[in-house]
């Protein structure tokens, strides 16, 4: 099937999956996506930046290393696939206006950077630190920290040094972000006049670099949705809501399998929630505001499951206790909390 065969508002689910990204009908020009490009280019313009990052169909947001131009998922360009992707992925990442301008501009952040070649500056490895710096598949943050901005979630900053002028770009370049004063009394501040620093020297100059390889373009992307779901679920698999179900149906039972009157597991984790975070804090050392958070999603899951306790309290206290443990484990050497 081509994509000039395929009407995405008459294709079944079933046939869908089954078709080759390459092949989907889908372009930026014409769709609400051609008008958040366009409203980036004025910020950079109101900003005083005349270089407009080329924007591409790409399998996710990104800009790839060193080229000044910006990915945005193909899946953003029909409502259709939008649909989809909130089926398989429990959200579609940049599917709201606001929420595709904030990445949009962290990824003209990375644009910038590399267009001009700002990372080479000795002051910007200074205040941001070494471009060179291997990025780790996860990263542990601080929530507290007045050393950066807050854009997008998760203290993204926080990742890279790339990361935290991408972050810092798009924050000052946000209209009406009022940075000056939300800032005020925050390391990060001198990083914000440090950016409002270079655009005014780069701003009306040519990029030492304005063209750059689409990689991971629409067009070269062979495999199905299918495929790319399957490897999707499995790289996102600590955000999907199923995550814990397994364990969890280990520890505890399904309100429907059992006979009689059980207490509910969600109810029971309430309960002991604050002594369990006490400690597994105390043990693994790892902050506590991890470990609620954890322990908050888990009891959702286990109220969504109806799951009971038919073991003694205290052997269901201590089986999660462990379970909980492990994660927090794994999450304090490794960043993840999977093995």
């Amino acid at each position: 099937m081509t994509s000039k065969t395929i009407d995405l508002s008459e294709v079944s689910e079933e046939t869908l999956l089954k078709t080759k990204i390459c092949n989907l009908p889908l372009k930026i020009e014409g769709t609400w996506l051609e008008n958040c490009v366009e409203e980036l280019y004025q910020n950079l313009q109101d900003k005083g930046i005349n270089f407009k990052p080329p924007c591409y169909l790409a399998d996710e947001w990104l800009t790839p290393d060193k080229e000044p131009i910006i990915g945005i998922p193909f899946f953003l360009a029909n409502p259709v696939l939008i649909k989809l992707e909130k089926k398989m992925i429990i959200e579609a990442e940049g599917s709201t206006k606001p929420w595709c301008m904030k990445l949009l501009r962290h990824e003209a952040g990375h644009a910038i950077n590399y267009a001009y070649r700002l990372f080479r500056k000795k002051k910007w490895q200074k205040i941001f630190g070494k471009f060179t710096q291997e990025y780790a598949d996860t990263y542990k943050f601080r929530p507290y920290s007045k050393s950066y901005v807050r854009h997008l979630e998760d203290y993204y900053a926080q990742y890279h040094p790339d990361e935290d002028f991408a972050e810092t770009f798009a924050v000052w370049l946000t209209p009406d972000s009022q940075w000056q004063t939300k800032y005020k009394g925050w390391k990060a501040l001198e990083k914000l006049n440090y950016v409002e620093e270079l655009m005014r020297d780069v701003g009306n100059k040519v990029p030492l670099v304005s063209k750059g390889e689409k990689y991971w373009h629409l067009l070269s992307l062979r495999m199905t949705l299918a495929s790319y779901y399957k490897k999707k679920q499995y790289s996102y698999a600590e955000a999907l809501p199923d995550f814990h179900d397994s364990n969890l149906k280990r520890i505890f039972s399904k309100k429907e399998d059992v006979q009689g009157s059980y207490p509910m597991a969600a109810t029971l984790i309430k309960a002991c929630k604050k002594d369990m975070v006490q400690n597994v804090s105390m043990w693994t050392g790892e902050k506590k505001f991890i470990i609620d958070s954890l322990m908050k999603k888990i009891m959702l899951r286990c109220r969504q499951l109806q799951l009971v306790v038919v073991d003694s309290q205290d052997k269901a206290l201590l089986k999660i206790t462990a379970y909980v443990t492990t994660l927090i484990m794994n999450y304090s050497h490794t960043g993840g909390f999977s093995h």
